[in-house]
């Protein structure tokens, strides 16, 4: 198993990136990497550090402003060559449907609930793990 896996965190909130941290610790479950954050608050700088490679998973806030996660996703599953999976933040478990309209992999709602969260993030790290990708 690789020593760290590097999640990038997109939000233009602090407090939404801080509960994504604190859900995390240092590594979601036993059997997953520790963890390393990549934060950004804009989606420039999302694509960015898409760009230089060696994201593992992405965490992307739907209410994000001035661009929201739901259409960050959809944009770097178009362009990001090898796209990590997406785990996306929604406001609503209604708008579970607009995730799969984006091709996230995962979402769960705000506010960040730590065990909800943590699941879905080793999960989405497991299955990066099998893909040896």
């Amino acid at each position: 198993m690789q020593a760290t896996a590097t999640v990038l965190v997109y939000s233009d909130d602090s407090n939404t990136r801080e509960q994504v941290r604190l859900a995390t610790g240092r590594r979601p479950a036993p059997d997953v990497p520790v963890v390393e954050f990549v934060e950004c608050a804009t989606p420039a700088a999302a694509i960015k550090e898409l760009d230089k490679g060696g994201i593992d998973v992405c965490v992307l806030d739907g209410e994000a402003v001035p661009m929201g996660g739901m259409g960050l996703c959809r944009q770097i599953k178009d362009e990001v060559f090898h796209c990590p999976p997406v785990l996306l933040l929604i406001a609503r478990p209604q708008d579970a449907w607009l995730a799969t309209w984006s091709r996230a992999e995962a979402a769960v709602t705000l506010p960040v609930e730590p065990v909800e969260f943590a699941g879905a993030l080793a999960a989405l790290l497991r299955q990066k793990r099998l893909q040896g990708v």
